[in-house]
């Protein structure tokens, strides 16, 4: 029954306010069972008696012995103990064989109530009036404890009874109220939950209190998370179809041209197998790039960060890219003198770099040229790799490093263009060093891609 989060709330706070009633019920019980209102008739009684004893006493002369009697028969005509006090003292008692009178904190009030105890603790109630000669009269009356039937009776307790249950009505609809604003908020969360992780599931709306609107705002996150990577499998899945498929046919048809002897001449034999010699590395140069992602994916490559030259770095892949551009006609420049010592992954930086210069010497067009810059600020290595080339359509640029993206569908597969992994593969291992990598671009005035290294090695 209670199983639901908005019936446990609902319960938590309905206990809640029952403890709250219950304990202001019990205080005010304590405070009618102390009341000075309700031993008013006792203390008037008591007034009274000393009033007619008064009386009495006006314009006549009693000897003290005829005062005794008439306190006497004053107490067995009101039931009310009477006592004679001096200095503290019990000088004279209607009731002599009761418990002796404490007088030695008397007079004093006990919770707005006169009261003074026996030897025996009793709590009497009395009133005092006091003679010329120092002399004192008390008038007094044992306390009795209340019946709780008679604390029921009170004026004062129907009212609060009425008062309590209205509280109580009031904060019960106002605790489901409650309930009802923080759970509501919950349940389109949990339907969500439960049609993931199908694509066409839509961010629940925000609402509730703040607690529940954070709870709300990381399921969206991880929903558009969830939602992403399940387009990225599907497009890595279709992707990789398609980059294999056209290898696979050319190797498959000039195969079989070689089996049955179209290809009958050394010169078209020898054509066929270069072809499927060619088609093969792509395959192998992508199979290997989809395993250097995945492993990067799963957190299984590690970074052995050291200290490096980075200048030297430089100059060594120019130098692999040298003798390539200069058969294509193309500068191939490096401007890094001076640079600070990098904490990083040699190897992997190498590879960053490999990449962005194959890519630039792919597109820079013959007396082209091509430039690596390196310097340092701030605690931060910037090293840019300029190209005079064809450059990149704005369209293309905001996906430039997503997988498989190649921003010139027409030509895929030809020579100069890969599988579009290697942008990628340059991201990850620069975020993987704690960096960034970006790119600016002008059609038909070249590339510029420019990579950010912290030089403290702050790798993720």
């Amino acid at each position: 029954m209670f199983s639901s989060l908005r019936a446990r709330l609902w319960l938590s706070y309905a206990i809640l306010v029952c403890i709250a009633l219950g304990v202001a019920a019990i205080l005010f019980l304590f405070y009618l069972w102390q009341d000075p209102v309700l031993y008013r008739p006792t203390l008037e009684r008591l007034s009274a008696v000393q009033t007619v004893i008064q009386t009495r006493l006006d314009g006549s002369a009693f000897t003290s012995r005829e005062f005794e009697t008439l306190l006497q028969r004053a107490d067995a005509a009101f039931d009310v103990r009477l006592a004679l006090v001096r200095d503290k003292q019990v000088v004279f008692d209607t009731r002599p064989n009761a418990a002796r009178l404490n007088l030695n904190r008397f007079p004093r009030l006990d919770r707005n109530l006169p009261l003074v105890r026996d030897a025996d603790g009793q709590a009497w109630l009395y009133s005092l009036t006091e003679y010329p000669d120092g002399t004192g009269l008390l008038a007094l009356a044992p306390r009795d404890r209340l019946p709780l039937l008679a604390l029921l009776r009170n004026d004062l307790f129907a009212p609060f009874v009425r008062g309590g249950l209205l509280a109580m009505i009031f904060s019960l609809l106002l605790a489901y109220w409650i309930a009802h604003w923080v759970s509501r908020p919950l349940q389109p969360l949990v339907n969500a939950s439960h049609q993931m992780p199908y694509a066409e599931v839509q961010p629940v709306r925000v609402s509730g209190p703040r607690e529940v609107q954070d709870v709300l705002r990381a399921f969206n996150a991880m929903l558009r998370r969830v939602q992403a990577n399940q387009r990225a499998q599907k497009d890595f899945v279709a992707n990789v179809s398609h980059e294999l498929k056209t290898p696979l046919t050319s190797i498959q048809g000039f195969a079989q041209a070689i089996l049955d002897g179209t290809a009958d001449s050394p010169e078209s034999q020898r054509q066929s197998a270069q072809i499927i010699y060619n088609e093969s590395g792509r395959m192998h140069r992508m199979v290997l790039d989809l395993l250097d992602l995945a492993r990067m994916d799963s957190g299984m490559t590690s970074l052995e960060m050291l200290p490096l030259d980075m200048a030297a770095l430089l100059n060594n892949v120019a130098e692999k890219f040298e003798p390539q551009a200069r058969q294509m006609g193309i500068r191939l420049e490096v401007g890094a003198a001076g640079l600070p010592v990098l904490v990083g992954d040699g190897d992997r930086l190498s590879q960053v770099f490999t990449n962005l210069v194959d890519n630039a010497l792919k597109f820079t067009p013959r007396g082209g040229q091509i430039r690596m810059e390196a310097q340092a600020a701030d605690g931060w290595l910037t090293v840019s790799v300029t190209d005079t080339g064809q450059g990149i359509p704005p369209e293309a640029q905001p996906h430039i490093f997503d997988r498989f993206y190649q921003a010139d569908e027409s030509r895929q597969g030809g020579e100069r263009h890969g599988a579009g992994l290697g942008l990628a593969i340059c991201r990850e291992i620069v975020e993987a060093h704690g960096g960034k990598i970006s790119v600016r671009s002008q059609p038909g005035r070249g590339s510029t891609f420019t990579v950010e290294l912290p030089l403290d090695g702050r790798a993720n």
